[in-house]
């Protein structure tokens, strides 16, 4: 099967797909690892809003891909910048999110987003201002029996004046957190509002506050997420961890080292990237579960090149490349997102991640996916 598709100059070349799909299987009763996919919501394409509105969410196609998650065995993280929180879904809208996927899957493994997003960073004047936003979200969602995690917060980057106003709004907010919960440190690259965040100008600074959040606080922590591309980082916070606390590695780049670890320790995993990649993520984590580690890098280790086209920069935009691989895979029926952000990516961008996914077996059915890229070549006058 080939479909012609244009380079940056116009210049059409038939591609020839290779790939055979990953057959849909179930990580098992006993992992080896925590697994969490960030999943991304499904924007109702006939709202007669504008897409700089309120958010337009398509229920029915946003659960279904729930269940395709949950199905191969894996955790979800909820109303995640995966789901376009704060480029698109606002708190209210997060809040609805949460509430349904509690009731559409309520026996799987779900920790919920929980932030200050609905506090304008530019309003927020105390440390005070950033707690009650905080309580705010937790109060909502503990309400509805949900399990958090502790995102970023904007406006605590905005008021802040020290490490100790962190470690100040991080004790009294996990002291109001039922169960532990997973914190979240989010790098600038995703979101860059969060430059110094913990009060610091450089890892190793922001490296001693967490850490000192965490050991002050440590029977409220189930583990923490980093999102900083950078595996040494990682592996230098993961080794410093108390042994009650879990690693989730949030390093779209290097996953399959980061979850296989080392004589010393492994990373658990909460990764936008595991949306597009369930299947495989499904068939490695098995495969690992039965000691097969060369199997695990076997099925995830081709997976990096894609993974690292769609989180390429700006990554705060790797949402575009994840929602076109679940319209190519039939998960919805258009490719249209919250906030128009299919539009945030170029068209040589979409003709590469359609490659990289069929190289590595992710076009789950190929003759789909050829016919729904042509119909986005012709938007783009390519006949």
């Amino acid at each position: 099967m080939k479909i012609a598709l244009p380079d940056p100059t116009a210049h059409l070349s038939d591609y020839r797909l290779t790939g055979t799909p990953i057959p849909a299987t179930p990580m098992g009763a006993d992992p080896a690892r925590v697994v969490f996919s960030a999943a991304h919501v499904v924007a109702d394409p006939f709202t007669a809003s504008d897409p700089s509105g309120k958010a337009a969410v398509d229920w029915d196609s946003t659960m279904a891909f729930r269940r395709h998650l949950t199905d191969l065995g894996l955790g979800i993280a909820e109303a995640m910048d995966t789901a376009q929180r704060g480029m698109g879904l606002d708190w209210p809208g997060a809040l609805d999110l949460i509430t349904r996927t509690r009731a559409e899957v309520p026996d799987a493994l779900v920790f919920n987003g929980c932030g200050t997003d609905h506090l304008d960073p530019a309003e927020a004047r105390t440390l005070d201002d950033v707690r009650r936003a905080y309580f705010e979200q937790v109060e909502a969602i503990q309400r509805v029996g949900g399990r958090l995690i502790l995102m970023a917060s904007r406006a605590l980057v905005r008021v802040a004046t020290s490490p100790d106003d962190y470690i100040s709004v991080y004790r009294d907010v996990l002291a109001a957190c039922d169960q532990p919960v997973i914190l979240h440190w989010l790098g600038e690259m995703f979101d860059p509002a969060l430059a110094g965040y913990w009060g610091a100008n450089s890892f190793e600074q922001g490296l001693e506050t967490a850490l000192a959040v965490i050991a002050e606080n440590e029977a409220k922590v189930d583990g923490i997420k980093i999102s900083l591309l950078d595996r040494d980082k990682e592996i230098q916070m993961r080794r410093r961890l108390p042994a009650s606390v879990r690693m989730y590695t949030g390093d779209d780049f290097n996953y399959p080292e980061l979850i296989a670890g080392d004589d010393q320790g492994y990373s658990h995993a909460l990764l936008g990237i595991f949306d597009p990649l369930a299947v495989a993520v499904g068939k490695a984590m098995g495969q690992l579960g039965q000691g097969d580690v060369a199997g695990f890098h076997a099925t995830l280790d081709p997976t990096v090149p894609l993974a690292r086209l769609i989180f390429r920069a700006p990554t705060q935009y790797y949402k575009t490349g994840v929602v076109f691989l679940a319209w190519l895979n039939g998960h919805q029926d258009h490719f249209v997102m919250l906030n128009g952000a299919q539009a945030m990516r170029p068209l040589p961008y979409f003709t590469q991640v359609f490659q990289h996914a069929d190289q590595c077996g992710l076009l789950s059915d190929p003759d789909m996916a050829v016919q729904r890229m042509r119909r986005l070549l012709a938007v783009y006058g390519v006949a």
